[in-house]
């Protein structure tokens, strides 16, 4: 069926990206504010967009598309991410550059890949939407010419990006060798018939596109490009970074493992679970030796992964009720990751555009001179370490309780302790703020309207979202429901 009416969302954020190039090349003078305040204007009318087709009933696009619930809450989150990244680039790029159209083309085309990925119901359709994500952010990481820092992160970006994803191409090729299709349903029903001597290759596909994706999310060992990036980066990509790519790489991780392989469960788990115990553990004892924010957030948020991970090996091991609940639970999670980390940076930011540093010393007396900033990062870090109140207590409490099954209680255990590790090193950036004094000569200063409104609605949404979480677990719940509608019920199992 070729219905062109299910991507308008879609069509908005290419429009607009064709746009605004074209309207700075008629207006070079324009502000590069209003440029920004333009786009993010545009992601509104995307966000609108995309809520326009919750609750109406699946629909397929030539079977390698779908637009359902679960592809609605992502768009929605892509263009909340764009949003936010539009108002904290208004004044960040007006002092830093001459052109902006092409960057903020570029934000758009990256939230429309992370949208059709988690449409995607074809491993090819998903790999070219991941694809129109990664080169996106290949560009922004390094979208500061002259700027060496930039420049080599970018690099540093695209040669290991470009590894990862050849190492996701040739997996799906072997697993379109094993089964003779690409379609999610198709894949899980010749895994599911299979003859047991195809194992080896089975699970070399399997571990080639974990690889891939493992990049994709910066899990561990494919993490290495996340410290530099997230330092190399301007600040504002350094937050679409940390929250879109994360966002984009577990939509496509859930509707893969629960459409095209929730029939082999036996194959991938382990791996998964291995891969989760890793990245939990040295996202966050390599966190505690670092003296710079932004990569300090980079290995903090590789212990998120980590703890992301969890329900994902959880959907291995249960039966569709569990992997259902799971599911949500990561969403939960996942989202309110998102607020807690834009909450951060909206604050970070605003010292950085004061201060140029952007070590954690350079945050020193930050509760005299904008106590505001100040209170927005300690939120934003209690709900990393999942204290309660904030978000991130109430939706690690789903996600752990969701995933605590008798083969996994050793993974959510090592999850819970290093929670607790975790704490220590937000302490050593709240230390800074409110324990020094700031530095000689430094005076109290204003934060600039978009930016005070952005840190302040993120702050409220992150006690929102740890006070009250039913109105989000409702919208994640119903999500998960669209992905277990479709095909088999994961206990369907292969038999052996």
């Amino acid at each position: 069926m070729r219905d062109y009416s299910l991507f308008v969302p879609e069509y908005i954020a290419a429009g607009a990206a064709i746009a605004i190039v074209a309207i700075e090349l008629i207006w070079p003078r324009l502000r590069k504010d209003v440029l920004a305040y333009l786009m993010a204007r545009v992601s509104l009318g995307w966000l609108a967009a995309s809520l326009a087709y919750l609750g109406r009933d699946p629909k397929e696009f030539m079977g390698v598309l779908v637009v359902d619930d679960f592809t609605t809450y992502f768009r929605a989150l892509a263009a909340g991410i764009v949003f936010v990244t539009c108002l904290l680039s208004a004044q960040y790029l007006r002092r830093r550059t001459r052109e902006a159209s092409e960057y903020y083309g570029l934000l758009l085309t990256a939230g429309a890949g992370m949208s059709l990925m988690a449409a995607a119901r074809e491993l090819l359709t998903a790999y070219l939407a991941l694809e129109l994500l990664s080169f996106s952010l290949y560009i922004l990481v390094g979208f500061f010419r002259r700027d060496l820092k930039s420049n080599e992160a970018s690099l540093k970006y695209v040669l290991l990006g470009g590894f990862a994803s050849a190492m996701l191409l040739y997996g799906i090729s072997l697993l379109y060798g094993l089964t003779g299709n690409t379609t999610y349903d198709a894949v899980a029903e010749a895994l599911a018939n299979r003859s047991g001597d195809t194992d080896v290759a089975a699970i070399a596909a399997f571990v080639l596109i974990i690889a891939g994706l493992g990049f994709k999310v910066s899990a561990v060992p494919f993490h290495t490009w996340a410290p530099d990036a997230y330092t190399g980066a301007p600040v504002p990509i350094t937050a679409f970074l940390s929250t879109a790519s994360k966002a984009a790489g577990f939509a496509l991780i859930l509707r893969l493992f629960t459409n095209a392989f929730h029939t082999d469960p036996e194959e991938w788990r382990w791996l998964v679970a291995v891969v989760a115990a890793l990245t939990i553990v040295f996202g966050n004892l390599v966190a505690i030796q670092q003296t710079n924010f932004r990569r300090l957030i980079a290995y903090s948020s590789i212990g998120q992964v980590g703890y992301m991970l969890v329900p994902v090996a959880a959907l291995g091991y249960g039966d569709g009720e569990i992997a259902h609940a799971a599911t949500a639970a990561l969403l939960l999670h996942l989202t309110g990751y998102i607020i807690s980390t834009l909450a951060a940076f909206s604050a970070f930011q605003a010292a950085y555009d004061r201060t140029g540093d952007d070590t954690i010393p350079g945050l020193r007396g930050l509760a005299e001179t904008q106590p505001f900033l100040a209170m927005v990062i300690t939120i934003s870090l209690f709900s990393f370490a999942g204290l309660p109140v904030f978000a991130g207590f109430a939706t690690k409490l789903f996600m752990f309780q969701a995933s605590a099954l008798p083969e996994l209680m050793w993974l959510v255990g090592i999850a819970v302790a290093a929670s607790f590790v975790s704490l220590y090193y937000y302490l050593m950036v709240m230390r800074q703020m409110y324990l020094f004094d700031p530095p000689e000569g430094a005076s109290r200063f204003r934060v600039t309207p978009a930016l005070w409104a952005a840190a302040a609605a993120l702050m409220l949404g992150t006690i929102f979202v740890g006070a009250y979480p039913q109105p989000l677990f409702d919208a994640a719940d119903g999500a998960a429901s669209a992905l277990f509608q479709e095909g088999a019920a994961p206990h369907q199992v292969r038999e052996r």
